[in-house]
């Protein structure tokens, strides 16, 4: 997919309809598997790229709260990883305008890492037990979902262009 076709913006229910499905859909058991990519934090993170002035960091430590509430954990575990992975993607969102999707992702990966990795050792740090690395395959899961993820999110912005193509 090109990145020039993207240009288009997204409509807002789109934008929050997408967040309020993948946010419910995140309050089901599958998320309990700790290699399980989150995809909500994907969802976020996509559009704090695509969509930085409708979605930012403060939605982001909503969201994240509301899922530490929802799964009984440390008050602001959550919510600090969201808000970190929401202020890289807004960082890198016009470096992100200029790479395909899968390109997004690689450059994704490490911001996922990073917050990951550093709210794994504030727990840890807590907890006073190191939980593995098995977080990190749900870490690359979630990386590798990103162009998936980023096509089902663009298609309604792309059949717009698909009917002006064929109309001409």
């Amino acid at each position: 997919m090109e990145p020039e076709r993207l240009a288009r913006p997204a409509h807002g229910f789109v934008v929050w309809g997408s967040l309020i499905l993948v946010w419910l859909a995140s309050l089901l058991p599958w998320r309990l598997w700790p290699q399980a990519p989150d995809v909500l934090m994907l969802v976020i993170a996509f559009w704090c790229v695509h969509e930085p002035r409708r979605i930012g960091m403060v939605t982001a430590f909503i969201f994240g709260l509301l899922m530490d509430v929802h799964d009984a954990s440390v008050l602001g575990d959550t919510a600090l990883r969201y808000t970190l992975v929401a202020y890289g993607a807004i960082i890198l969102h016009r470096r992100l305008q200029r790479f395909e999707l899968w390109g997004q992702a690689m450059h994704m990966l490490p911001i996922f890492f990073g917050a990951h990795l550093l709210t794994t050792v504030i727990h840890a740090w807590m907890a006073g037990k190191w939980p593995g690395w098995g977080w990190a395959v749900g870490v690359a899961l979630t990386a590798a979902v990103w162009p998936m993820v980023g096509w089902v999110l663009h298609l309604p912005t792309r059949g717009a262009d698909d009917v002006e193509s064929a109309s001409v």
